[in-house]
């Protein structure tokens, strides 16, 4: 016999992933939108810091 995998799992991890993408993509926006208002403004915000300048 050959074992058959539950048809639930893929579509679960398929949208987990789908969630943690959207999530990182969101973030990834938001952050650039930052450093992009931060080169315009002359200010720096925490979102706009590279990792070097938090310490």
């Amino acid at each position: 016999m050959t074992r058959k995998d539950d048809p639930k799992k893929p579509g679960q991890t398929g949208n987990a992933r789908a969630d943690r993408l959207s999530r990182a993509l969101k973030a990834n926006l938001a952050r650039r939108k930052a450093q992009s208002r931060a080169r315009e403004g002359g200010k720096d915000t925490e979102a706009g810091q590279t990792e070097q300048d938090k310490g």
